[in-house]
């Protein structure tokens, strides 16, 4: 598995998430995740599944050392105390002492970003995470998140598909030393794959849409992706994109393909983006 190196972590550069799922099926495709090569596993205090994931992570016999277990605090749960009673809860339901990576999931303009960095900060001290980040930071919020923060930040998980451009984020991550996470990588399908510069890709690889477009974002420098599946054999098609390469003409031509307002995730309490 090929990972990326942000500010003393190692992610690897595939990863499951898990958004909406639950109970029996998000244990069992944690499980057969890390039973067909993936070591890296997404979740959230909000996804309201830690404990089924940690499930996954048990049955699946693979060493806790050997998996990149991330989960994150939702925004209203930032505040000094809060953040640090809601990371040992998601540890206890995870079943874990520590996680690789501890998240600010939203920003929250109600509650000062100094105690919140402040907190996760001590989450880190303590030893109850090997790393911390956040979620969802444009770059005006990213640039006040690192000056506050005296631990490195080591990655900021933002929405990220070709129909995005995220290349401001993406630059200020790269500046910082941080990996950037993708969610929706895939653009939960759509017309994405019916572009003609994945079509022609994926039929001159051998490979299909969904495999052309992950491609593209571990092909880029510092980008993380974590697709989310309910099916089993996707887990082993997304896996089975090391084996080749897109050339800088078609990573152009999939790039070129982002369009000003194509998010999918853009709630009330989102923080104003950076503009394309």
């Amino acid at each position: 598995m090929h990972s990326v190196a942000a500010n003393g972590a190692m992610i690897p550069s595939l990863g499951v998430g898990t958004w909406t799922l639950k109970g029996e099926l998000c244990t069992e495709i944690v499980s057969h995740a890390l039973s067909v090569g993936y070591r890296h596993i997404d979740t959230a205090s909000i996804y309201r599944n830690e404990a089924d994931v940690g499930a996954g992570l048990r049955a699946s016999g693979i060493p806790r050392d050997d998996v990149f277990v991330t989960t994150k605090v939702w925004w209203t749960d930032i505040r000094a105390g809060d953040l640090e009673r809601s990371a040992e809860t998601s540890l206890k339901r995870l079943g874990l002492d520590r996680v690789d990576l501890l998240m600010i999931h939203w920003p929250n303009p109600q509650i000062p970003l100094e105690g919140s960095i402040r907190a996760l900060n001590a989450v880190k001290r303590s030893g109850l995470a090997r790393h911390i980040g956040v979620s969802n930071f444009p770059t005006a919020l990213l640039a006040q998140a690192l000056s506050l923060s005296d631990a490195p930040l080591v990655a900021n998980q933002v929405e990220y598909h070709p129909y995005l451009d995220q290349s401001k984020i993406l630059s200020a991550c790269r500046g910082a030393g941080m990996a950037m996470v993708s969610y929706c990588p895939l653009y939960r399908g759509g017309g994405l794959f019916e572009e003609q510069a994945i079509g022609s890709a994926a039929s001159r690889h051998g490979k299909s849409p969904g495999q052309v477009v992950l491609r593209w974002h571990i092909q880029q420098q510092g980008v993380v992706a974590i697709p989310r599946t309910t099916k089993r054999e996707r887990l082993e098609e997304n896996m089975a994109i090391f084996d080749f390469a897109l050339s800088e003409n078609e990573m152009s031509a999939i790039s070129a393909l982002s369009r000003q307002g194509s998010r999918i995730c853009n709630d009330s309490f989102a923080p104003e983006w950076d503009a394309a």
